[in-house]
């Protein structure tokens, strides 16, 4: 794969602490990590001191932090797994890398380890093709180019915005499919990188992704909560829900999202039966999402991510929010997400 040259300036990890002890997890990740600098967020519901080996450029943020940077009413948005979400809000670099502390370094097939800084900052600085499909995968890897047929006028390709990693392991299946096949692991490394066609959806996870912070940062957010009590969430369907809003944001924005390398590998944790009860009811409500989704346009006032956001709030209150209170809260949270994220990096510049 031809590689880019990276500026160590440009790229914050950010890094969702859900366990006090995080020893063993950075000794793992040194050889790569110690090279930048570290967004560790502690979850909210955490209360024993981080611990963090020597050698490493950090910043932690723990509950005190969230409280003092937004409001009480919004701190909540922030606990459990959405803690990596203050990660990219208080970051002030270019290009943010998520990973959550229960992944170690994936092996490729040549059983080096995988350098997942470097290769999701390849995926974004080298175009997407999301307008035409190329059949060689990535054209801009070594090796690699585009196929017969290509339209020459769309080979330029578009800013690339979203990488999203795999997992190796224990890969991102849903609650019922780990339950029905426990045994079930992903053991495949398959070199490659696509880009996710226009129109297309797809699920996304916070595990193992990259973005660019200005241009995507609006749009990446926490939202869903259970309307019967507020607080709960559907947890890893929070993902869900922010890569279908940055899906839709990216195809009318003419943006391009990557998937496929880098990986990590995702170590056991949890369990299926647990998980199950905390999604079931965003399972079910995926049925309704998807076509309203696929069939939400926005118009050509919409030319920043903000006014994408705002637009899209309005058609989700007004088109699923009678019938799904839960998902009126959510567009209510697009609108504040947008309105935080607009405060603190205002306060950036003063």
């Amino acid at each position: 794969m031809s590689l880019v040259t990276i500026d160590r300036n440009e790229v914050d990890i950010v890094i969702g602490a859900f366990r006090s002890d995080l020893t063993s997890f950075l000794e793992e990740w040194r050889p790569i990590f110690s090279r930048f600098h570290l967004i560790i967020v502690q979850d909210p519901d955490l209360k024993e001191e981080l611990k963090i080996p020597e050698g490493f450029d950090f910043d932690v943020y723990s509950k005190s932090d969230i409280d003092k940077l937004v409001s009480s009413s919004n701190a909540s948005m922030f606990s459990g797994y959405a803690c990596r979400y203050f990660g990219y809000l208080v970051s002030k670099r270019k290009y943010i890398i998520s990973i959550d502390d229960d992944c170690s370094p994936a092996k490729d097939n040549n059983g080096a380890i995988v350098d997942i800084v470097t290769q999701h900052i390849t995926n974004l600085k080298t175009p997407a093709t999301p307008l035409f499909f190329n059949t060689l995968y990535d054209p801009y890897r070594k090796g690699s180019d585009f196929v017969r047929g290509y339209p020459f006028s769309l080979r330029s390709g578009v800013p690339c915005v979203l990488s999203c990693g795999l997992w190796l392991n224990l890969a991102d299946y849903d609650a019922p499919t780990q339950a029905l096949k426990p045994e079930l692991r992903n053991s495949r490394y398959v070199d490659a990188v696509l880009t996710v066609p226009k129109n297309s959806l797809m699920p996304m996870s916070g595990i193992n992704i990259a973005f660019e912070r200005e241009t995507m940062g609006p749009a990446i957010l926490p939202a869903l909560k259970l309307a019967k009590e507020g607080k709960v969430r559907w947890e890893t369907m929070e993902d869900i829900w922010c890569g279908l809003v940055v899906k839709v944001v990216c195809d009318h924005l003419q943006l391009g999202v990557k998937t496929g390398i880098p990986y990590v590998w995702r170590n056991e944790r949890g369990s299926a039966i647990d998980s199950l009860k905390k999604e079931w009811q965003g399972v079910k409500l995926m049925e309704e999402l998807i076509p309203f989704f696929q069939s939400l346009k926005l118009s050509q006032e919409a030319v920043t991510v903000e006014a994408c956001m705002a637009e899209m709030a309005v058609a989700v209150k007004k088109g699923m929010g009678r019938s799904h209170p839960e998902l009126a809260n959510a567009a209510d949270s697009m609108i504040g997400w947008v309105k935080i994220w607009k405060e603190v990096k205002s306060r950036d510049l003063v």
